[in-house]
């Protein structure tokens, strides 16, 4: 480890009231350097923090900007419209293998102004928009139960049947790994769901205001959310998107010190509202206030989602060893149609196109214990505590109910899981869809902290699905097909 950059991490405090600004008072922040070394610096208390005025700057003009949980070089780089090369030249005591940088650590940026920047104000931090450890304790039942309004009598039909209103929010919640809180403020704001206790107009019908038949009852409008706000919160994870546009064809683009949970909220309401409207929605007497009032200052609860330098821990490849399967799907999206490209895709290779029923075993990459084993779903948690809403857990979608392994069940690496299908939604051929998330937080499967499976690393490709597993010289093509350039063993050493 480099002791300059742990120097700079242990003397971030100095960079003045910006990062005051950004960080809770009176939290103790964890800067996770290295899987063996860790610091701990205590925020001073301070008074609420006038918002920044952002102006024009010369071009390559250097900041100090306070880094945030899970910001990457990349990332940070496409904010500021500069490159990973310039920050690196501006900061020569950063290691060469950095993932993630902790948060509050003061980066000099050469930054490059670009026009129409919206609103500094961060709404929400990341743990209030991810599904993560602050929900741990959240009952979604009893928060809608405790309010008078018509939520509490919604139903609605969802995987196979129906659902009373907190079980269909529970489920938006955990597929798609959108804070509870969140979701229902939404609703809140956008029909008064919580304390209306009739509902207007047709308002039980859109009950987030999203007034298009393809997306009548409340399951379909937290789809629709959902989407949405990962599309918003995992486009400026990565780095993906610097502008959105607004309901009246307007565009904004985010400020480059914005939050990543701000920007899936912004995208959020973005949307469905034009350039007024959204303006004062996104700022501090809009939508904020709506949550404040239901479950009060978010900033009390923040919590640093994603350590310093995060590293995956070790893994096999998702099957049993000396089989052979396809590697059918490069990395694409995690859940539904929204961001991150999360997942990976095997198919055994017996199978070309079409559905069949396979006798492959799924196989654990790792240690853990199944928290969820659903339709076509099972969770595999990696720390063990039983919450897959904390640390490490794998996602395998697809699995066939036959001999789908239970939820509570402790396995050890290389145990079986299930049998890959086409069960659990839209599916061209038998296989199953594989993916990362840590403290709630989808992780992509390429990029700053690749898929790296028994040496075999993931990488991007020029569109969704599209992609390649590397180990050293070898190559594996992603392919929806069955041949010889797409098919992977898992070798024991």
């Amino acid at each position: 480890m480099n002791p300059e950059w742990v120097k700079r991490a242990a003397g971030f405090l100095t960079v003045g009231a910006l990062l005051v600004a950004c960080m809770p008072a009176g939290q103790a922040v964890q800067l996770e350097l290295s899987p063996t070394d860790s610091l701990v610096v205590e925020i001073a208390e301070a008074g609420p923090t006038p918002l920044p005025t952002r102006t024009a700057f010369s071009p390559g003009q250097i900041f100090d900007y306070p880094a945030q949980s899970g910001d990457t070089l990349a990332a940070i780089a496409a904010h500021f419209h500069t490159s990973v090369n310039e920050i690196e030249a501006a900061n020569p005591d950063l290691p060469g293998d950095l993932t993630t940088l902790p948060a509050g650590y003061p980066l000099r940026v050469p930054a490059y102004y670009a026009p129409l920047t919206g609103s500094p104000f961060h709404i929400l931090p990341d743990s209030e928009v991810v599904n993560g450890p602050s929900a741990v304790d959240f009952d979604i039942r009893q928060a809608i139960l405790s309010h008078p309004g018509f939520l509490s009598g919604l139903t609605d039909y969802a995987f196979g049947k129906q659902h009373t209103a907190w079980e269909v929010v529970e489920v938006a919640s955990s597929n798609y790994s959108i804070h509870p809180r969140l979701l229902l403020a939404l609703l809140e704001y956008q029909t008064h769901a919580l304390s209306r206790p009739f509902a207007q107009n047709d308002d039980a019908i859109y009950p987030l205001g999203i007034r298009d038949p393809l997306h009548r009852g409340l399951y379909r409008q937290l789809i629709w959310a959902a989407e949405r706000i990962n599309e918003g919160y995992y486009g400026w994870r990565t780095g993906g998107i610097d502008s959105i546009s607004l309901a009246d064809g307007r565009m904004t683009r985010p400020d480059e010190w914005q939050n990543a949970g701000t920007v899936g909220v912004q995208m959020f309401f973005a949307a469905l509202y034009g350039e007024d409207d959204f303006d004062r929605i996104v700022g501090p007497e809009g939508f904020y206030q709506a949550y404040l009032s239901l479950w009060g200052d978010p900033s009390k609860r923040e919590i640093v989602l994603v350590p310093g330098n995060l590293r995956q821990p070790e893994m096999s490849l998702p099957f049993l060893p000396n089989r052979i399967w396809d590697f059918t799907g490069g990395p694409h999206a995690t859940w539904g149609e929204s961001l991150p490209m999360g997942a990976l895709d095997f198919a055994p290779p017996a199978v070309e196109g079409g559905c069949a029923e396979s006798g492959e075993w799924i196989a654990a990459p790792a240690d853990g214990v199944v928290t969820r084993s659903d339709e076509a779903l099972v969770m595999l948690d990696l720390d063990g505590d039983g919450d897959d809403r904390t640390g490490w857990v794998l996602l395998f979608f697809h699995v066939a109910e036959r001999d789908q392994v239970a939820k509570g069940m402790v396995l050890k690496q290389g145990d079986t899981i299930g049998h890959p299908s086409c069960e659990g939604g839209r599916a061209t051929g038998t296989h199953f869809h594989f993916a990362r998330r840590f403290n709630g937080e989808w992780i992509p499967a390429g990029g700053t902290l690749p898929f790296e499976l028994d040496g075999w690393v993931a990488h991007y490709g020029e569109k969704p699905y599209e992609g390649s597993l590397r180990r050293g010289s070898k190559v594996v093509e992603a392919c929806t097909c069955t041949m010889q350039a797409n098919r992977i063993i898992y070798e024991l050493k």
